[in-house]
Parts: structure tokens; C-alpha cells; sequence
């Protein structure tokens, strides 16, 4: 029996929490915020995307920063034991669009309030507003934790659990950066993940909360692509977000620091331009004698209308009759390939998750223990580990932290 000092009362956290104590080890858990899960609590639009349904080849192509370090934590724990984990402590799960796992009642709440009772069940010590300074080492091992009021608390194995930087106003402030820095890690570059684009056309204020779904997105860097996929959008006041766009920032953010990129929208991916066509051709003919304005109304949301006509270039009060083959197959055109130029990523605040971390060449990737520092693990998004929305950054905070907790006796 061992004492474990755990930093950072989050998902990987307490997770690890309750697998070093059913461990019989003797654990304290350390957390500068005043609940448990602070983050885990607005994840999933506060619904907490458990996990993902998928099987291991989609899990580990979901996985965007050293997939191939994460091979043994996630067939040593993989999403359906995360899965049968919640069911066993009464939380029930559902599968959603895209294989996506949540708690059947949509409250994050349910999920933080079993891992609560489970903590204490196993007897796990928590100290709420309690910030860790650093980390105590010695000859290469670490020994303890010195706390923020000067007190010292000594123990045989220490587990940093602090996040990234993303959502700083749950408490994510970089702090284990900092403590994995002094313990002589390697800190790749860090960038903000999973965040919405800010865009240039001034017309997306005017689409304010616009959802598009099934709509089919690419990202172009000059005429190289970068992504492409199918999914839902969202309009913001400053530019697009949504679970497809989120996903795209992970491939976008290297080169949308260096210049502007094009998003090209498919408003009818299901649709070729001649089928498509075909449809405009048939809706004109039901329609000759109105205006061009009133005779699209059925092709798009009522918000995205008047900015199509404005960008099709043909006066809206131009009669469906008078209308040019040319200027309907460049209407065609136009709804196939909506463009859009990206300028930038939000900020921290913004962003779901944190690309980079402490380096993984130098962590154990069975253990999450430090290559460096004896008895220190690193465990989740601390980790320069990130994935696509859906579950996936979840799931390798569970898998992580129960490769940390259960490896220790």
C-alpha cells in the first residue's frame, strides 16, 4: 500500500483517484477549484460526451497528436469499459448521431456526482481550494507535493492531473506545464484545439446562430487541401463553429497562423451540380412568374436567404423566367461551393481542448509514469495528446488515468 498524491480533481483525475484506491492505496486528491469537474461539468454543451461507441481502428483514427503512444492505454482500458464503468455506478448511457455516449438524463452533473460518491466510497481523501506550488523531488524520485499556504505533504507517488489552458475560468491555468518543466519534461508548443474560426466576410453577423447540417466543409491552404468532411455548422457573430469546424481547427491551426485560409462550403453535398441543376430547373418551372426572390425560399434556411441572392449576383426581383442558363448554373455553383476566408482561431477561452503538452517520448505509455522522474505520472490533456470532437479527448483522459491508477500497489 502506497500514498498517492493526484493533482487536479478533472476527469482524468478523479478517475485515476478511484482506480489507485480500489488499489488499496492511500490517496489524496488536490484541486484549486471549490467542486469537483469544473471542466467535465460544461462538456458536451454541459450533456458530457462520455465517450464514443466506435470500434478501435475509428478510435485511434480519431486521435490527431501520437496516436501510436496511446495503443496500450486504450486496449488496456478502451471506451466500452468506460461505458460499462458509469453503467455499473447507476449511470445509465445512450448512443447518439456519430456513435457519440452520454448519460441518458443530459445533465454532466450526473456523471461528476457518481465519480464523486465513487471517491468516497474508496475512501479518497479530497481537498477542494487547495492549490499545489510544486512538486517535491528527490534523487530523481518524486516524494510529495508543497502547497500553495507553504504546508508539505509527503507520498510515494505523484500523478499530475491538471489539463491544458483551454476554459482558464475552470481552473485550467497551465500549472502542470510549469511542474513537468521542473521536473525537467519537455513542453511541445501549445495551442488552443478544438476552437471556432473567425472570419473575414462581415455577412456572418447576419447568420448569428445559423445550425447547417449535413452540409459538407473543406478547408483549402492555396489549392492544397487540408479537410474535408460532412457534419453540422454553426454560425457565429465572428465567424463558424460547430462540431465540424471544431474538428477542422485541429488540422487549420499551424498554417492559419502564417496566412488566411478558404473554407469552402457544400450547402447540397447529396446532390451533384447536375442533379442539382436538374432541381433549380424544375423549382423555376413551378415558379416562372415570380420573382427570383420568393422562388429559392424552399432551398435554404429562412436566414441564409438573402444572403445567397445577394452573392448569386441576380436582382431579386428579377422574374424566374428571365433568368439565364448562366446565371443559374453559376446560382448552381455558388450553392455547391459557398466560400468563406478564415483569419484566425479563438483563444483559450474558446477552445474545447489544449494541442501540445509534456512530450510522450518521455512517458511510459503503460503507465503514464515520467521516463525522468521516478514515481511522477502524467495523466490526460497535460499530455501532448488531442483528438476530434466526439467523445475521443474523453477517452484518452480516461484510458491515461487508469493506466496511472491501476498500475500502482
Amino acid at each position: 500500500m502506497s500514498k498517492v498524491l493526484i493533482v487536479g480533481a478533472g476527469a482524468a483525475g478523479m478517475f485515476a483517484a478511484i482506480y489507485a484506491a480500489r488499489n488499496h492505496n492511500e490517496v489524496i486528491l488536490f484541486d484549486g477549484n471549490e467542486k469537483l469537474g469544473k471542466k467535465l461539468f460544461i462538456t458536451g454543451k454541459g450533456r458530457c460526451n462520455i465517450t464514443n461507441a466506435c470500434d478501435m481502428d475509428t478510435l485511434f483514427d480519431h486521435v490527431i497528436s501520437n496516436r501510436k503512444f496511446l495503443y496500450s492505454a486504450f486496449y488496456g482500458y478502451n471506451n466500452y469499459d468506460v461505458i460499462d464503468f458509469f453503467e455499473e455506478l447507476g449511470v445509465k448511457t445512450k448512443i447518439e448521431r456519430g456513435n457519440r455516449v452520454f448519460p441518458v438524463s443530459d445533465h454532466s452533473s450526473d456523471v461528476i456526482n457518481a465519480l464523486g460518491k465513487e471517491l468516497q466510497k474508496n475512501g479518497v481523501i479530497v481537498n477542494l481550494k487547495t492549490k499545489v506550488k510544486n512538486i517535491i523531488i528527490e534523487e530523481g524520485q518524486a516524494k510529495g507535493l508543497c502547497l500553495d499556504n507553504g504546508k508539505k505533504v509527503y507520498g510515494e507517488h505523484v500523478i499530475i492531473a491538471t489539463g491544458g489552458l483551454s476554459y482558464p475560468t475552470t481552473g485550467s491555468t497551465g500549472d502542470g506545464y510549469d511542474f513537468a518543466k521542473k521536473a525537467g519534461h519537455t513542453i511541445t508548443r501549445l495551442t488552443p484545439s478544438l476552437v471556432p474560426f473567425k472570419v473575414k466576410e462581415n455577412f456572418v453577423k447576419e447568420l448569428q446562430g445559423l445550425s447547417l447540417k449535413n452540409v459538407k466543409a473543406s478547408i483549402l491552404d492555396g489549392k492544397k487541401q487540408l479537410y474535408s468532411d460532412f457534419g453540422e455548422m454553426l454560425f457565429t457573430h465572428f465567424g463558424v463553429s460547430g462540431p465540424l469546424m471544431l474538428s477542422a481547427s485541429s488540422f487549420a491551426a499551424d498554417k492559419i497562423k502564417k496566412n488566411s485560409l478558404k473554407l469552402i462550403i457544400d450547402l447540397k453535398p447529396a446532390l451533384s451540380e447536375e442533379q442539382l441543376d436538374m432541381r433549380l430547373v424544375r423549382e423555376f418551372e413551378n415558379y416562372k412568374n415570380k420573382q427570383f426572390k420568393n422562388a429559392v425560399t424552399s432551398l435554404f434556411p429562412s436566414k441564409l436567404i438573402p444572403i445567397m441572392i445577394d452573392l448569386s449576383g441576380i436582382h431579386p426581383d428579377k422574374k424566374v423566367n428571365e433568368i439565364t442558363k448562366e446565371e443559374r448554373l453559376s446560382f448552381v455553383s455558388l450553392i455547391k461551393n459557398l466560400e468563406l476566408t478564415l483569419i484566425g482561431l479563438c483563444d483559450y477561452n474558446q477552445a474545447i481542448i489544449t494541442k501540445g503538452g509534456v512530450s510522450v517520448k518521455e512517458i511510459n505509455p503503460s503507465t503514464m509514469e515520467s521516463k525522468l522522474v521516478k514515481q511522477l505520472y502524467f495523466i490526460g490533456e497535460v499530455l501532448d495528446l488531442d483528438a476530434l470532437t466526439g467523445g475521443f479527448n474523453l477517452q484518452i483522459a480516461w484510458s491515461s488515468a487508469y493506466a496511472a491508477g491501476s498500475s500502482i500497489w
